[in-house]
């Protein structure tokens, strides 16, 4: 019995759908993705399996590495109020739109006197910066009192106690990191966040 020849057909797949959802997908991504701002002072943090979040505001990250040390607070307000305190304290005025442009920076370190130059940059010239940390020997320890005003500006403002947080470098000497320690324990600070990099968890 002869077979029956079927005629064969070009097959082809509307593909319009799917490189619509692609798109919707691409765009979404592209729409809710942050960018990593760059650091004044990066450092390589050590590896761990803790996942815990930290707070976006009434926050104070000290950064630890080369041998200088970095200070970071979040929350607008905070930072300014903070600022006013530190004018006041050593005798600087700083203007509005100096508190303005405070309240919008990331971390800085430099001494109080050399603030104004930092501040008066443009964000990508504050990276490039040489800042040679923020002073905290025992004859001029402005670190200290960075902590101590900004934790005054917290309760005036929010009512509730300021966190700290240490961010220190992988391969940052021991004795560095110990003397923030001591100056924390002075403010009876016995509590504060050790930032780290995730890693998998050992099975």
């Amino acid at each position: 019995m002869a077979k029956i020849k079927m005629k064969k057909k070009s097959t082809s797949t509307d593909m319009t759908a799917m490189c619509d959802v692609a798109f919707l997908l691409l765009t979404f991504f592209i729409l809710t993705a942050t960018a990593k701002v760059p650091e004044a002072l990066p450092v390589d943090t050590p590896a761990s399996t803790v996942q815990t979040k930290l707070p976006d505001t009434d926050l104070a990250i000290i950064t630890v590495g080369k041998g200088k040390v970095f200070f970071d607070i979040k929350g607008r307000e905070v930072r300014k109020r903070t600022l006013e305190g530190m004018g006041a304290k050593y005798g600087i005025e700083f203007s509005e739109e100096d508190k303005t442009k405070f309240a919008l920076m990331d971390d800085f370190g430099v001494p109080i006197t050399g603030l104004k130059q930092i501040i008066d940059m443009k964000a990508a010239d504050r990276t490039k910066a040489n800042q040679p940390g923020i002073p905290l020997d025992s004859l001029d320890n402005q670190l200290k009192e960075w902590l101590l005003i900004s934790r005054r500006a917290t309760i005036d403002l929010d009512d509730k106690e300021l966190q700290i947080a240490i961010k220190g470098d992988a391969k940052e000497e021991y004795p560095k990191i110990k003397k923030i320690m001591d100056i924390l324990q002075d403010q009876k600070i016995n509590s504060f966040n050790l930032v780290t990099g995730t890693r998998g968890k050992d099975f």
